[in-house]
């Protein structure tokens, strides 16, 4: 995959929001097998969606929230399975961060699954406090300032 055929924009219209949504549900119901009523949530409608695009296909996405005082929540970042390990995720990251500033927030936390720890340290992510379960996965909280 070159970066031209990577595109990552907001969700704009039902079919994107239909894309989303398939990418969640195929990497956290199907794949880690969380409970579709812990999947999809009441924040969904209020939250930013970006959805990545390879070639114009979808091949993953993100959310962010407004948690307050000045700060981002990163979530429900999802890669499909065969689009792994080219980038995706850390364009994701990203894009998420420079739609958080354009929000006119300051910092991006997120709860991290334990074993993807690594991937947000590389991207500037400092982890705190202890690990905790979420939906019978162990993650961390992170958080990076934003510049």
């Amino acid at each position: 995959m070159s970066s031209t055929d990577l595109l990552i924009r907001p969700a704009r219209d039902e079919r994107d929001r239909a894309a989303v949504f398939a990418i969640r549900g195929a990497v956290f119901v199907a794949e880690q097998r969380v409970p579709i009523a812990e999947e999809w949530d009441d924040r969904d409608a209020g939250a930013d969606h970006l959805l990545a695009l390879v070639g114009g296909v979808p091949a993953g996405t993100a959310r962010l929230l407004d948690r307050g005082e000045g700060a981002g929540l990163l979530g429900r970042m999802a890669v499909l399975p065969e689009r792994r390990g080219g980038g995706i995720g850390a364009a994701l990251v990203r894009a998420v961060e420079e739609r958080a500033r354009e929000h006119g927030l300051t910092s991006v936390e997120l709860h991290a699954q334990t074993h993807a720890l690594g991937f947000y340290e590389r991207l500037g992510y400092t982890a705190h406090g202890g690990e905790f379960l979420d939906a019978g996965i162990p993650h961390r909280h992170m958080v990076r300032a934003l510049g």
